[in-house]
This record gives structure tokens, sequence and C-alpha cells, in this order.
């Protein structure tokens, strides 16, 4: 008993037999889905901590003039942020809170 020996290998691609039709239809491939998904997420807010700890430093080394020396990596990592996390991202904003119902005028 013991671990394998080199690097865990697997598929930096989506799978080809997945349809987003019917998801239920492969469990397999519905499963290299969400792994696949999942693996994605991880790398998008890794590079946004990646840029948030660029911004930090540049931040401490500019001082006063952090607001034009740093602008570039903070829009950089505005921009990273956007559309990362679990749950929220691909919905309209007006989806995240909760529903509001409609009320009918006579």
């Amino acid at each position: 008993m013991g671990r394998k020996k080199g690097v865990v290998e697997f598929e930096e691609t989506a799978p080809d037999d997945f349809d987003p039709a019917n998801p239920y239809k492969d469990p397999v491939a519905m499963l290299e889905m969400r792994e696949h998904i999942v693996r994605e997420k991880w790398i998008d807010i890794e590079k946004a901590k990646i840029l948030r700890d660029k911004v930090r430093w540049c931040y401490r080394i500019e001082g006063v003039n952090h607001l034009q020396k740093c602008r570039h990596l903070v829009r950089q990592y505005l921009d990273a942020t956007r559309g990362i996390g679990w749950g929220k991202d691909g919905r309209h904003p007006s989806l995240h809170g909760p529903k509001v119902e409609e009320v009918e005028s006579e």
C-alpha cells in the first residue's frame, strides 16, 4: 500500500461528450464538466490573488504616488475579480438578491 509515484494527470479541456441540453444523459461527462468548471474557477481566483498581492506591494513601495503609479495594476485586479466566485457568475445583477414579486395595480 502506498501512493503512486508521479504527477496526477487530468484533461485541461472540457469533455467533448457533455451535452448541456441534457446533462444527466452521461453522468461521467457531467462530473468531468463539473470538475473542469471548478478547476477553471480556482485558476481565476488564484490569478486575482496574485494581482492583489502586486497591488499591495505597489501601494507600499509608491507611497503617496500610488494613485498614478499603481492604476494599471488596480484595473487589472478589478477586471480579474469580475465574474469569478461561486453562484453569482453569469447571472444578471437583478437576479442576485431575493426575488421581488410585482404587484398589479387596479
